[in-house]
Parts: C-alpha cells; structure tokens; sequence
C-alpha cells in the first residue's frame, strides 16, 4: 500500500510549476510632484516636503544634489524536475535636484521608468520602450 501511495505521489513531486515575485526598492517616484518640481523657485526644504527625504545627498562645493531612487524588479519562471528557466527584468525611477548655495532648485533630471517593468516567462521577448 505504501508503494501505491509512493506511486501516485511522485508524479507530483516531479510536475512542472510557475511562479512569480516582484521586488521594490524604496517608494515610487510620482511624476506630479516631481512636475511641480520648479527651478529658480522651489527651495531644498519644499523638495523634502513634497518629496520627503533623498537616498543621498551629495555635496558639490557650496551646491547640494539630492537623489532619489526606486526601483522594482519582476520576475516569471517554471521549473521541471531540477531545472528552472527564469526571466527577470528591473527597472527604476531615478530623480536628480540640484540646488544652488542658498538652496534654491536649479535642475531636475528624471528618469521614470519603473511602472514599466513587466512578467514574462523566458522565452518571451520583453520590449524597453
């Protein structure tokens, strides 16, 4: 009887199976407030308010550079006995402010791409707009 029951299980055991996951880093940039974003205007402190605080602040001279960062990656894959074929593809919003040496917005740089990360199992093609 355990035999049997060994039998009917295995099969099981050795089925192919699909998964995915999804990880993100920090929280997502949102495109209206960093629009509303304006140089000549807005201070360092409007920045953190609207923003809330930089991954990194960098230092240059008696200028300042905040960046800020997320990212998410999405992955797809199926496994068959011990073998697994897996897809994975990461992308990231990045922002960079830089302010002048009385803390006043001169440049915004944004790359926003992140919402465009995407499932797809690994022998499918994903398209980068």
């Amino acid at each position: 009887m355990r035999t049997s029951h060994a039998l009917l299980v295995l099969p099981l055991l050795l089925a192919p199976a699909c998964f995915i996951s999804r990880d993100t880093v920090n929280v997502p940039l949102v495109a209206q407030k960093v629009s509303a974003l304006v140089p000549g205007k807005t201070t360092a402190m409007d920045a953190t308010a609207l923003l809330g605080s930089p991954h990194e602040v960098v230092q240059l001279g008696q200028r300042t550079a905040y960046r800020y960062d997320y990212t998410t990656t999405k992955r797809a894959g199926f496994s068959i006995i011990i073998v697994s074929f897996l897809n994975q593809d990461t992308r990231q919003d990045r922002a960079w402010l830089f302010f002048d040496a009385h803390d006043v917005l001169t440049h915004v740089g944004t790359s926003l791409e992140a919402e465009g990360a995407e499932y797809a199992m690994p022998w499918m093609d994903q398209e980068r707009d």
